[in-house]
């Protein structure tokens, strides 16, 4: 668990790597103006779920027990690409808990995996190799647009690796999260959802794991969604743009805190 920083309080969920380490820049940039609170999604915060019917009960479970070692009554909760998900489902279940809600990047309710997904779901071993080699891919073009220089763009590439070494992902567990995904949907709990919505996302052309098109299906689903796009980014503007993010994240969730 993180806690740092001073203001109105943040929830901030990591995407299906599971690690907060990875979204650190975002965390920085965020605790200039607001109390950062995050975890990495394998953390056993509290005592893990044996109730088969709800899949995220255990994170839902860890994001009170958080809010309540802080001593914060509410907080604006912001999911992360898979961590969208879970997200919305606490907003749904947990509304006097949730000031508003960010999704960054999020997939949609009714992705499934495709051939290669599937692949990786069965053998998440064995396909480590090859899962680490497509996302450096993905990432290339978005580096290479959100850095205007040489320097920067091996600085930022160098700083990401780095990031991923200390705090490795677990291809098992990030498995069995999607598998738990699956058994799950998150789309009635989003029909529910009565607090400020903002969908943050890249730009199309750049995000190469979350189709931009994926996250704006949470406009139909989340009465009174809106919209915003962080230029020149693709899928982890929070960590290429950290200050940029920050700034379009506060300036949602404060009038949300202060209503």
């Amino acid at each position: 668990m993180i806690d740092v920083g001073k203001g109105p309080a943040i929830v901030l969920i990591p995407g299906l790597q599971g690690r907060w380490e990875w979204m650190s820049p975002a965390i920085e940039a965020l605790s200039e103006s607001h109390r950062v609170l995050s975890f990495s999604l394998g953390e056993p915060i509290v005592p893990a779920s044996t109730d088969d019917s709800e899949p995220f009960k255990g994170w839902l479970d860890a994001i009170d027990a958080i809010l309540d070692r802080a001593s914060e009554p509410r907080a604006a909760i912001i999911g992360v690409s898979f961590g969208g998900l879970i997200a919305a489902r606490y907003v749904a279940r947990r509304p006097e808990r949730s000031a508003a809600l960010v999704l960054v990047s999020a997939p949609r309710p009714t992705w499934r995996p495709n051939s290669w997904d599937r692949l990786f779901i069965r053998y998440p071993r064995l396909a480590r190799p090859a899962f680490l080699t497509r996302g450096c891919f993905r990432m290339v073009p978005e580096i290479f647009v959100a850095n205007s220089t040489w320097l920067a763009r091996l600085k930022f590439g160098a700083e990401y690796a780095g990031r991923a070494i200390r705090s490795p992902l677990s291809p098992p567990q990030m498995a069995q999260w999607v598998r738990q995904w699956m058994t799950s949907d998150v789309r009635e709990d989003c029909r529910t959802i009565r607090r400020p919505t903002l969908l943050i996302t890249g730009e199309p052309h750049l995000d190469r794991v979350v189709p931009v098109s994926s996250t704006l299906a949470y406009l139909e689903l989340i009465c009174g969604a809106s919209h915003r796009v962080l230029p020149g980014t693709g899928h982890v503007g929070l960590v290429s743009k950290p200050r940029e993010f920050a700034r379009l994240v506060g300036e949602f969730v404060s009038p949300a805190h202060a209503s």
